[in-house]
Protein backbone atom coordinates (compact mmCIF):
# COMPACT_ATOMS: atom_id res chain seq x y z
CA UNK A 1 0.00 0.00 0.00
CA UNK A 2 1.44 3.12 -1.10
CA UNK A 3 -0.84 5.95 -0.35
CA UNK A 4 -3.70 5.69 1.75
CA UNK A 5 -6.22 8.35 -0.34
CA UNK A 6 -5.53 5.93 -3.32
CA UNK A 7 -9.16 6.26 -5.00
CA UNK A 8 -9.89 2.44 -4.35
CA UNK A 9 -9.07 2.11 -0.94
CA UNK A 10 -10.30 6.08 -0.30
CA UNK A 11 -14.01 4.48 -1.27
CA UNK A 12 -13.25 0.25 -0.48
CA UNK A 13 -13.08 -0.24 3.73
CA UNK A 14 -13.12 -3.49 2.76
CA UNK A 15 -9.58 -3.25 0.48
CA UNK A 16 -8.20 -0.88 3.26
CA UNK A 17 -8.68 -3.27 5.53
CA UNK A 18 -7.56 -6.27 3.60
CA UNK A 19 -10.73 -8.01 4.00
CA UNK A 20 -13.13 -9.96 1.40
CA UNK A 21 -16.26 -7.96 0.76
CA UNK A 22 -18.91 -9.83 2.87
CA UNK A 23 -20.65 -9.93 5.90
CA UNK A 24 -18.85 -12.47 7.91
CA UNK A 25 -15.68 -10.87 8.86
CA UNK A 26 -13.13 -11.95 11.68
CA UNK A 27 -12.86 -9.44 14.64
CA UNK A 28 -9.37 -9.90 15.15
CA UNK A 29 -8.04 -9.81 11.60
CA UNK A 30 -9.78 -5.94 12.01
CA UNK A 31 -8.18 -5.53 15.04
CA UNK A 32 -4.84 -6.55 13.85
CA UNK A 33 -5.23 -4.63 10.69
CA UNK A 34 -6.36 -1.44 12.13
CA UNK A 35 -3.29 -1.56 14.78
CA UNK A 36 -1.07 -1.90 11.43
CA UNK A 37 -2.64 0.91 9.67
CA UNK A 38 -2.21 2.99 13.02
CA UNK A 39 1.40 2.69 13.46
CA UNK A 40 1.98 3.35 9.44
CA UNK A 41 -0.02 6.59 9.63
CA UNK A 42 0.64 8.31 12.99
CA UNK A 43 1.00 11.53 12.84
CA UNK A 44 4.74 11.12 14.46
CA UNK A 45 5.59 8.40 12.33
CA UNK A 46 4.77 9.81 9.54
CA UNK A 47 6.86 13.68 10.44
CA UNK A 48 9.79 11.47 11.23
CA UNK A 49 9.79 10.34 7.78
CA UNK A 50 9.96 13.94 6.40
CA UNK A 51 12.99 15.48 8.73
CA UNK A 52 14.93 16.44 6.04
CA UNK A 53 11.38 18.61 4.65
CA UNK A 54 10.54 22.35 5.03
CA UNK A 55 8.19 23.14 7.34
CA UNK A 56 5.49 23.53 4.62
CA UNK A 57 6.05 19.62 3.67
CA UNK A 58 5.36 18.57 7.60
CA UNK A 59 2.07 20.40 8.02
CA UNK A 60 1.28 18.91 4.70
CA UNK A 61 2.21 15.41 6.19
CA UNK A 62 0.73 15.71 8.99
CA UNK A 63 -2.16 16.91 8.14
CA UNK A 64 -2.64 13.97 5.41
CA UNK A 65 -1.82 11.71 8.75
CA UNK A 66 -4.76 13.24 10.71
CA UNK A 67 -6.86 12.66 7.70
CA UNK A 68 -5.78 8.99 7.40
CA UNK A 69 -6.14 8.30 11.00
CA UNK A 70 -9.63 9.64 10.82
CA UNK A 71 -9.91 7.34 7.82
CA UNK A 72 -8.75 4.64 9.32
CA UNK A 73 -10.69 5.26 12.25
CA UNK A 74 -14.33 5.20 10.41
CA UNK A 75 -13.87 2.05 8.52
CA UNK A 76 -12.83 0.42 11.04
CA UNK A 77 -16.21 1.81 13.43
CA UNK A 78 -18.14 0.61 9.91
CA UNK A 79 -16.72 -2.82 9.74
CA UNK A 80 -16.42 -3.83 13.41
CA UNK A 81 -20.32 -3.35 14.09
CA UNK A 82 -23.05 -5.43 12.04
CA UNK A 83 -25.48 -2.59 10.95
CA UNK A 84 -23.51 -0.83 10.07
CA UNK A 85 -21.33 -3.00 7.94
CA UNK A 86 -24.39 -4.09 6.90
CA UNK A 87 -25.55 -0.97 5.81
CA UNK A 88 -22.02 -0.15 4.26
CA UNK A 89 -22.38 -3.68 1.83
CA UNK A 90 -26.10 -2.38 0.37
CA UNK A 91 -24.25 1.28 -0.43
CA UNK A 92 -21.43 -0.86 -2.20
CA UNK A 93 -24.46 -2.90 -3.98
CA UNK A 94 -26.40 0.71 -4.88
CA UNK A 95 -29.35 -0.39 -2.67
CA UNK A 96 -29.26 1.67 0.50
CA UNK A 97 -31.33 4.33 -0.47
CA UNK A 98 -34.68 2.72 1.29
CA UNK A 99 -33.11 1.90 4.69
CA UNK A 100 -34.17 4.81 6.17
CA UNK A 101 -38.30 3.74 5.65
CA UNK A 102 -39.70 1.75 8.56
CA UNK A 103 -39.90 -1.52 9.99
CA UNK A 104 -43.22 -2.82 8.41
CA UNK A 105 -42.78 -6.18 10.54
CA UNK A 106 -45.04 -5.37 13.21
CA UNK A 107 -44.42 -8.62 15.60
CA UNK A 108 -40.78 -7.71 15.45
CA UNK A 109 -41.93 -3.89 16.28
CA UNK A 110 -44.20 -5.43 19.21
CA UNK A 111 -41.18 -7.83 20.74
CA UNK A 112 -38.85 -4.66 20.41
CA UNK A 113 -40.76 -2.70 22.27
CA UNK A 114 -41.31 -4.64 24.88
CA UNK A 115 -37.88 -5.44 25.05
CA UNK A 116 -36.97 -1.67 24.95
CA UNK A 117 -39.70 -0.97 27.80
CA UNK A 118 -38.19 -4.17 29.67
CA UNK A 119 -34.89 -2.80 29.45
CA UNK A 120 -35.75 1.12 30.72
CA UNK A 121 -37.34 -0.54 33.74
CA UNK A 122 -34.57 -2.67 34.34
CA UNK A 123 -31.77 0.49 34.32
CA UNK A 124 -34.65 2.47 36.41
CA UNK A 125 -34.79 0.00 38.96
CA UNK A 126 -30.66 -0.52 38.74
CA UNK A 127 -31.77 -4.67 37.99
CA UNK A 128 -28.35 -6.04 36.61
CA UNK A 129 -29.90 -9.62 37.05
CA UNK A 130 -32.79 -8.55 34.98
CA UNK A 131 -30.55 -6.95 32.51
CA UNK A 132 -28.63 -10.28 32.29
CA UNK A 133 -31.74 -11.68 31.30
CA UNK A 134 -32.66 -9.70 28.23
CA UNK A 135 -28.92 -9.78 27.12
CA UNK A 136 -28.86 -13.04 25.43
CA UNK A 137 -32.30 -12.59 24.33
CA UNK A 138 -30.64 -9.12 22.63
CA UNK A 139 -28.06 -11.42 21.54
CA UNK A 140 -30.24 -14.29 19.93
CA UNK A 141 -31.94 -11.99 17.97
CA UNK A 142 -29.11 -10.44 16.34
CA UNK A 143 -27.23 -13.32 15.59
CA UNK A 144 -30.82 -14.42 13.68
CA UNK A 145 -30.38 -11.15 11.80
CA UNK A 146 -27.08 -11.12 10.99
CA UNK A 147 -27.85 -14.92 9.36
CA UNK A 148 -30.41 -13.37 7.62
CA UNK A 149 -28.82 -10.60 5.93
CA UNK A 150 -25.64 -12.56 5.11
CA UNK A 151 -27.90 -14.94 3.15
CA UNK A 152 -29.79 -12.08 1.75
CA UNK A 153 -26.87 -10.06 0.67
CA UNK A 154 -25.25 -13.73 -1.13
CA UNK A 155 -27.95 -14.23 -2.86
CA UNK A 156 -28.95 -10.46 -4.12
CA UNK A 157 -32.60 -10.48 -2.15
CA UNK A 158 -32.33 -6.78 -1.52
CA UNK A 159 -35.48 -6.72 0.26
CA UNK A 160 -34.80 -8.72 2.83
CA UNK A 161 -30.99 -7.55 3.34
CA UNK A 162 -32.49 -4.40 3.86
CA UNK A 163 -35.42 -5.34 6.42
CA UNK A 164 -32.78 -7.23 7.79
CA UNK A 165 -29.88 -4.28 8.21
CA UNK A 166 -33.30 -1.95 9.92
CA UNK A 167 -33.27 -4.35 12.88
CA UNK A 168 -29.51 -4.91 13.09
CA UNK A 169 -29.90 -0.99 13.84
CA UNK A 170 -32.20 -1.71 16.47
CA UNK A 171 -30.78 -4.60 17.72
CA UNK A 172 -27.42 -3.71 18.06
CA UNK A 173 -28.63 0.19 19.78
CA UNK A 174 -30.60 -2.14 22.29
CA UNK A 175 -27.48 -4.17 22.95
CA UNK A 176 -25.06 -1.19 23.21
CA UNK A 177 -27.91 0.46 26.04
CA UNK A 178 -28.19 -3.31 27.85
CA UNK A 179 -24.21 -2.87 28.15
CA UNK A 180 -24.08 0.86 29.08
CA UNK A 181 -26.88 -0.08 31.33
CA UNK A 182 -24.44 -3.41 33.32
CA UNK A 183 -21.72 -0.73 33.25
CA UNK A 184 -23.47 1.81 35.00
CA UNK A 185 -24.47 -0.28 37.68
CA UNK A 186 -21.68 -1.77 38.54
CA UNK A 187 -19.84 1.74 38.58
CA UNK A 188 -22.48 2.61 41.09
CA UNK A 189 -21.79 -0.46 42.86
CA UNK A 190 -18.28 -0.05 42.99
CA UNK A 191 -18.61 3.24 44.53
CA UNK A 192 -20.97 2.57 46.96
CA UNK A 193 -18.39 -0.16 47.74
CA UNK A 194 -15.97 2.38 48.19
CA UNK A 195 -17.89 4.74 50.09
CA UNK A 196 -17.77 2.15 52.73
CA UNK A 197 -14.55 2.47 53.58
CA UNK A 198 -14.29 6.70 53.84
Amino acid sequence: MTNITQEAQFDNFFALFEQPVQFELVQEQLDHRLRLLQKQYHPDNMSQQNTESDAQQIKQTQLHAEQASALINQAYQTLSAPDSRAAYLLDMAEQGQNLEHSIADLDFLEDAMEMRIDLDDAIQAKDSAALQQLHPQVTERLQSQCNRFAMAYDSNTWQVAIDATQKLKFLVKLNADITIGLDDIASAAHLDDDDLYV
